[in-house]
C-alpha cells in the first residue's frame, strides 16, 4: 500500500498531511512560473509587430524622417494661430481674423478641436511638441488599422503586412494635419460596425457620441456618415448571387440602426457653429470648384508614384487571392472597397482613406489565400528586445528643438515676415499666409482657401500670380508690399517694374524669397511695363 504523508498539527491545532519535497519545490518555483507566464502574455507577436509599425512614420514618413519637412506644411501655422485665439480669448472664431482682403467677413473654424492637440503640444514642447503629436496621430491610425486587420484575419502576420501597405497609402498626409484625427474617428466607427457584425449590436450606440466629437474634428465626418447610411441600406438587401451572399437584417435590427442614425444626425449639431459647421464639408463639394481644381491633393491619382503603385498592388493582391481561393462577400464589405478605390483614384488625398478602409479586407485575403495555416509560435524575449530597440530608435531619431528650428528657418522667410508692419497691405504667396497669421502679420491670402473663394479673392489671387491684370488687382486692393518666392511670374515682373524696390532677399530650402515695397511716386507707377499671361502657378499641398 502507498505510504500516506505524515500528519502535523497546523497553527489551529488540526492535523494535516505534511508536504512532500516535490510539493515544496512546486511552491518554491510557482512565482517564477507565474512571472514567466506573464512575460509570455505581455510580449506576444503583437508587441513585435506594433514595435515595427510605430517606427515606420519616423523611418519613412516624409514629414518625420531625417528630411523633417513636416514644418513646411503651410496649414499647421494658421491652425496654431486659430487655437491660440481660442485659448487666449475664450471665444470661437466667427469673423475672419488674419487677412485684410476679406477682413470682417464671417468665417467658422471647422477643425477647431483637431487643432488643440497641436497647440498644446507646441505650448508644452515647442516645435518638438508638433513633431510628437504628428507622430502619435499617425501611429494611432496605423495601429487602429492593424487591430482591425487582425480582428478580420485572426493573423498577426497578415495584419502586419496589410498595415504596412496601408501606411504607404497614408503617406500622402504624413504631416501635422488635422485630417489625421478625422481618420482616427473613421477607424473607430469601422471598429464599432465590425463589432456589430460579430454580434455586439449594442455598441452602435457609441456612434452618436463619436459623431458629436467627429464633426468638431474634421469634415471627414461626412464620409463616416455616408458609410453608416450605406451599412444600413445594404442591410435591407438579401442577395445570394455568385460571390455575393448575405441575408437581410431582421426588421427590429434595422429599426435599431435607424434610431442610431437619427441620434447621430442630431449629434452633429452639438457644436459651437450649429448648421454652419455641418454644412462646411458639403460646401467644399458644391461651392469650392477653384479650390478642388488648383490644390494638388485634389488631383487624380498618378499610378506612377509609390502611393499609386501601392494601390494597384493592393488590388492585384486581392484579385489573385480571390482567384486562388474564392470567398463570399457581404454587400457592405464590397461596397467600401469599391468606394475607397474610386475616391483614391479620383482624388489623391483619399489614398489615406483607402488605406484605412481596405487594409482589413486585404489582411483577410492574405491570411486566407497565402497563409492558411496560422502560426502562433513566437519568442517573447525577441519580442521584448524589438520593443526596446524600437523605443531606442524613436528616442535617437526624435529631433532636437534646435534642429527643428533650423529646418523651419529654411522653409519660411521668417526675417521678412517679421519685418512686415501692421499697417502694410502685403500681397503674399499663399504658402506663406499661415506663417504670417502665426506671426500676427496681416496677409492677403493663406491656404485655407474656403473663405477666399467665397469672396472671389482666390480667383483674383490666381490671376495676379499668373500676371493677368496684375497691376489692376494690386491697385484695387491698395497693395503696398509683396512677399513672394523668386521665380514666380509676379515676383519676376515686380522686381523689374519701376516703382517697386526690393527690401529684403532671404534664402530658402527650395528657392529664395523676396520682400518688395511699392513707391508712392505716381510718375514711376505710370512707367509700368506691359505684361501678358504668365505660366500657371504651382500651388503646394493643402491639408484642408
Amino acid at each position: 500500500m502507498r505510504d500516506q504523508p505524515l500528519a502535523h498539527p497546523n497553527p489551529t491545532g488540526n492535523c494535516e498531511p505534511m508536504e512532500q519535497p516535490s510539493q515544496l519545490a512546486e511552491q518554491t518555483h510557482a512565482p517564477s512560473s507565474s512571472s514567466h507566464g506573464m512575460f509570455r502574455r505581455v510580449f506576444t507577436r503583437h508587441v513585435f509587430y506594433i514595435s515595427l509599425l510605430v517606427c515606420l512614420p519616423i523611418a519613412f514618413g516624409a514629414g518625420l524622417n531625417s528630411s523633417l519637412t513636416l514644418l513646411s506644411d503651410p496649414d499647421i501655422w494658421w491652425h496654431l494661430a486659430d487655437a491660440r485665439l481660442l485659448t487666449t480669448t475664450g471665444h470661437f472664431i466667427h469673423v475672419e481674423p488674419y487677412s485684410f482682403s476679406v477682413a470682417g467677413q464671417p468665417w467658422i473654424n471647422p477643425e477647431w478641436l483637431a487643432e488643440m492637440p497641436y497647440w498644446f503640444g507646441y505650448k508644452a514642447l515647442g516645435l518638438r511638441g508638433i513633431y510628437l503629436v504628428t507622430w502619435l496621430a499617425i501611429c494611432a491610425n496605423v495601429l487602429l488599422v492593424y487591430w482591425r486587420a487582425f480582428r478580420a484575419s485572426r493573423s498577426a502576420d497578415a495584419a502586419f503586412w496589410a498595415s504596412g501597405v496601408a501606411f504607404v497609402l497614408m503617406a500622402v498626409n504624413v504631416g501635422p494635419r488635422t485630417i489625421a484625427f478625422g481618420y482616427i474617428a473613421l477607424s473607430v466607427e469601422m471598429l464599432i460596425l465590425e463589432a456589430a457584425d460579430r454580434g455586439r449590436r449594442e455598441l452602435v450606440w457609441l456612434l452618436p457620441p463619436l459623431f458629436c466629437v467627429w464633426v468638431n474634428l474634421h469634415g471627414t465626418w461626412l464620409i463616416g456618415m455616408a458609410l453608416f447610411v450605406l451599412y444600413i441600406v445594404t442591410g435591407y438587401v438579401r442577395v445570394h448571387m455568385g460571390a455575393l451572399a448575405q441575408d437581410a437584417l431582421p426588421a427590429p435590427q434595422r429599426k435599431h440602426l435607424l434610431a442610431v442614425l437619427g441620434a447621430s444626425l442630431a449629434a452633429l449639431f452639438l457644436n459651437p457653429y450649429g448648421w454652419g459647421l455641418v454644412w462646411s464639408p458639403i460646401d467644399i463639394l458644391l461651392n469650392q470648384k477653384a479650390n478642388i481644381a488648383n490644390v494638388s491633393e485634389w488631383k487624380p491619382l498618378n499610378v506612377s508614384t509609390i502611393e499609386g503603385a501601392s494601390l494597384v498592388l493592393v488590388l492585384v493582391l486581392m484579385v489573385v487571392a480571390n482567384l486562388k481561393r474564392g470567398r463570399t462577400w457581404k454587400l457592405f464589405d464590397l461596397a467600401i472597397v469599391v468606394f475607397a478605390c474610386f475616391a483614391a483614384v479620383d482624388h489623391v488625398r483619399f489614398l489615406y482613406l483607402a488605406g484605412v478602409l481596405i487594409a482589413p479586407t486585404l489582411a483577410f485575403d492574405i491570411a486566407r489565400s497565402f497563409s492558411p495555416e496560422p502560426n502562433d509560435e513566437t519568442i517573447p524575449a525577441v519580442n521584448a528586445l524589438i520593443a526596446v530597440a524600437a523605443l531606442a530608435f524613436v528616442a535617437i531619431m526624435f529631433p532636437s528643438e534646435a534642429k527643428l528650428q533650423a529646418r523651419l528657418e529654411t522653409e519660411f522667410p521668417l526675417k521678412s515676415i517679421r519685418a512686415i508692419q501692421p499697417n502694410w497691405r502685403t500681397f503674399n504667396w499663399d504658402y506663406l499666409g499661415g506663417m504670417m497669421a502665426f506671426e500676427s502679420r496681416p496677409s492677403f491670402i493663406d491656404s485655407r482657401v474656403d473663405t477666399f473663394e467665397h469672396h472671389g479673392v482666390f480667383q483674383v489671387y490666381l490671376s495676379a500670380m499668373n500676371v493677368v491684370d496684375a497691376y489692376e488687382i494690386l491697385d484695387h486692393y491698395r497693395i503696398d508690399h509683396a512677399l513672394l518666392r523668386e521665380g514666380l511670374p509676379l515676383a519676376y515682373v515686380l522686381e523689374r517694374t519701376p516703382g517697386w524696390t526690393v527690401l529684403m532677399h532671404e534664402k530658402g530650402a527650395e528657392g529664395d524669397f523676396v520682400l518688395l515695397a511699392r513707391a508712392t511716386d505716381k510718375a514711376l507707377l505710370r512707367t509700368r511695363p506691359t505684361v501678358g499671361r504668365g505660366e500657371p502657378v504651382a500651388r503646394l499641398d493643402s491639408g484642408i
